[in-house]
């Protein structure tokens, strides 16, 4: 406990540097992304929110909270987004959000991605709030979570030439309020599923409202989570004019890096349509200063909850895991147009079809990744 409290000072010292880092490269819009990451970090770690382990527990146990949950996430944001984004205009700028294609290179990014969840042990979020936890194991996960993206950055030209459909709004085909109803009801089924499976096996389906909260020291309930990573996107929207996203920024690390050894990345076609983000500080970027936010809010939290307990104990068996898992979701990320925030959460509630596409392949990459986790003696 002592020693959580002697590392809180230096905490603090880093956020100050890091909002000014942020505020100079960006001003106050940058500062804020870093306070909505902060924000992030510390429900994300509190409530336990994650999507890998609440998909492994409906796919092994049929244990359902964490997907109902989930649910709640959509179906709250949904009622904020789909009226802003068919208006186009709200907090005195423009808004849209993320509709993408569907192709080859979704589906089999959304697979890809789905596999590393399970090996790597946490998504785009989770890994970023689990570092902040004090997960040595992350840090290689997201160190080739950045490899791979990288990789996937540098061989773009081959997979955005492969087929695709155009992208589908529901938002535009069926405007608001048909869209929402829509949505709402594809929410209701999936809840009603979820909720019956686990009913099922269980008897009386988890509570989403337990534990009783400790709102500074933890832990949250699900529901507390849910709520405030609503908020997380709707304040990323507000401050952006985009829904949230988080795995760009990994993509973005890493290219600045391949410049740095020797490479081209301003000549890869990822970048020929955005070349003043490998040119700008990486604190000019507010999804990777949302990420260095979500990362230090969690260090935060477990800090102040005491839990704050790095260790370099790792299995070699599950170093492997981290390493492969790592590059799957950082390749899987870059075709598949993001992780369980960009591409399921930011592309749902956007009305895009495509965030329900790559919801069902990277479920059946879950799948396929809880059957190999015993290959590498994970729990």
């Amino acid at each position: 406990m002592i020693q959580n409290r002697l590392l809180f000072m230096p905490a603090f010292a880093l956020m100050l540097l890091l909002g000014l880092l942020a505020f100079r490269s960006g001003g106050a819009n940058q500062a804020a992304m870093l306070a909505i990451g902060l924000f992030a970090g510390l429900a994300l770690y509190h409530a336990s929110f994650g999507f890998t382990a609440a998909w492994r527990r409906f796919i092994l146990e049929r244990k359902s909270a964490g997907l109902r949950a989930q649910l709640v996430m959509l179906a709250v944001t949904s009622l904020v987004f789909f009226p802003l984004f068919a208006k186009g205009e709200a907090f005195g700028h423009a808004v849209g959000g993320f509709v993408f294609p569907i192709g080859i290179a979704l589906i089999a990014g959304a697979f890809l991605f789905g596999i590393g969840m399970q090996l790597g042990g946490g998504c785009g979020s989770g890994t970023l709030f689990t570092i902040g936890g004090g997960s040595v194991r992350m840090v290689v996960t997201l160190a080739f979570f950045i490899i791979g993206s990288t990789l996937a950055t540098a061989y773009s030209e081959i997979w955005f030439a492969w087929p695709k459909l155009a992208p589908v709004s529901l938002i535009e085909t069926f405007g608001a309020v048909g869209g929402l109803t829509l949505f709402w009801s594809a929410l209701g089924l999936f809840a009603w599923f979820a909720y019956r499976a686990e009913k099922a096996r269980h008897g009386t389906p988890d509570s989403l409202l337990k534990p009783s909260p400790n709102w500074l020291a933890g832990p949250w309930p699900l529901l507390a989570g849910a709520l405030a990573l609503c908020l997380v996107n709707i304040a990323f929207v507000a401050v952006q004019g985009w829904p949230w996203g988080i795995t760009s920024a990994f993509a973005l690390w890493g290219s600045k890096f391949a410049a740095i050894v020797g490479f081209a990345p301003e000549n890869w076609a990822y970048w020929r349509g955005d070349p003043d983000a490998l040119r700008a500080s990486v604190f000019a970027d507010p999804v990777s200063v949302t990420d260095f936010g979500i990362m230090l809010g969690a260090a935060f939290a477990a800090i102040i909850a005491g839990k704050f307990c790095p260790s370099l104990d790792i299995p070699p068996r599950s170093l492997a895991a981290a390493i492969l898992g790592g590059l799957l979701l950082g390749i899987g990320a870059r075709l598949g147009t993001g992780c369980n925030i960009g591409a399921f959460f930011s592309g749902t509630v956007s009305g895009s079809l495509h965030g329900w596409v790559w919801l069902a392949f990277a479920f059946l990459g879950n799948i396929a990744g809880v059957r190999l986790r015993p290959l590498f003696r994970l729990g």
